[in-house]
């Protein structure tokens, strides 16, 4: 009995922890844009060297 109850807590801790860290990596990602934007101003810099 003891042990039933472990293991549905614990799997809905691990539920829940890999939620949260989808949920981080989705808010932290920047945009492709923004990352495309950054990748142009840097070739350009090395070009006018």
């Amino acid at each position: 009995m003891l042990a039933k109850i472990w293991r549905k807590l614990l799997l809905f801790i691990l539920i829940v922890a890999c939620l949260f860290n989808v949920i981080t990596k989705f808010v932290k990602k920047s945009s492709l844009n923004d990352e495309l934007l950054s990748s142009a101003k840097y070739i350009q810099s090395l070009q006018q060297k």
